[in-house]
């Protein structure tokens, strides 16, 4: 995997990267495991905007990702190392002992060939899937489950990862890629290894039309608004002044920086040792 600099024969093209595509070895994907993709345009059932900044964005199709991983004590072969539009790892197409198929991340050393398995006597390889409680302390996994038999949640972008730090009680330690640390059932699954396609946090979009082609439309700065649009808005020039414009804030109000918005229930929040801010 590398990343690519073009020739600046255009404007747009000057500032622009793109993926080689060398781990990829097959460009049609596997009808069977397609669904339509529609789009909202950011607009709930009632045709309001819920999501804003969304548009457009090139057509695409839905490829069945299997997260749970819960065809136990069986071998499966990889056949294909894919692209996949709707995320950004690759996706590996895997033919089971007993004919079926399905699509999983690729981890960033699985090979075309390669024999993997679900079990929670299985090897230490990287695209293995086993009960935490089986896994060494100190390995990388990723697509790991929240609750047992849910699937995985965790750690499933492109080249990230989750460290298992040690065990407590019923629980297993695991440190997240933004820096948390939480506890997780040890009953829960994880695949060894890390998410491939790394490289892609280096890409440059280059020019506006590729955001668009991701489905994000240009949104217009709160400053430069009017009083009546935004609490930021108003003003002569470049105005910082005036009552509600000290700090940034959404349309509604809301500070946007600073501000706490999780909720405090009593679920998973419970299981956190320490957060992704805590120093």
């Amino acid at each position: 995997m590398a990343i690519k600099l073009l020739k600046p024969i255009t404007p747009g093209m000057r500032h622009y990267s793109v993926d080689d595509f060398a781990d990829v070895t097959e460009s049609k994907p596997y009808k069977p495991l397609l669904r339509p993709l529609k789009k909202s345009g950011g607009r709930n059932s009632h045709g309001r905007i819920t999501s804003r900044g969304r548009s457009g964005g090139h057509k695409r199709k839905y490829r069945i990702i299997d997260f749970k991983r819960d065809k136990k004590e069986m071998f499966a072969t990889v056949l294909t190392i894919e692209y996949d539009p709707n995320r950004t790892s690759r996706i590996a197409l895997v033919e089971y002992t007993d004919g079926e198929k399905k699509y999983i991340l690729a981890p960033d050393k699985l090979k075309v060939g390669q024999k993997i398995v679900s079990s929670p006597d299985a090897e230490y390889v990287d695209g293995n899937t086993l009960p935490l409680h089986k896994i060494p302390v100190g390995l990388i996994v990723h697509n790991v489950e929240l609750k047992p038999g849910k699937g995985g949640q965790l750690a499933r972008s492109a080249g990230t990862s989750i460290q298992l730090v040690g065990f407590e009680g019923k629980y297993a330690q695991l440190k997240l890629p933004s820096g948390e640390m939480r506890l997780v059932s040890k009953l829960c699954l994880a695949t060894l290894g890390t998410v491939s396609n790394a490289v892609h946090l280096n890409l440059l979009l280059g020019k506006a039309g590729r955001n668009r082609w991701l489905g994000r439309k240009p949104i217009t700065r709160g400053m430069v608004r009017n009083p009546v649009d935004h609490p930021m808005g108003g003003g002569e020039g470049n105005s910082k002044s005036g009552g509600g414009r000290k700090h940034p804030r959404s349309p509604w109000g809301q500070l946007a920086k600073g501000l706490k918005t999780r909720k405090k229930s009593k679920g998973s929040n419970r299981l956190i040792i320490k957060g992704r801010k805590s120093k």
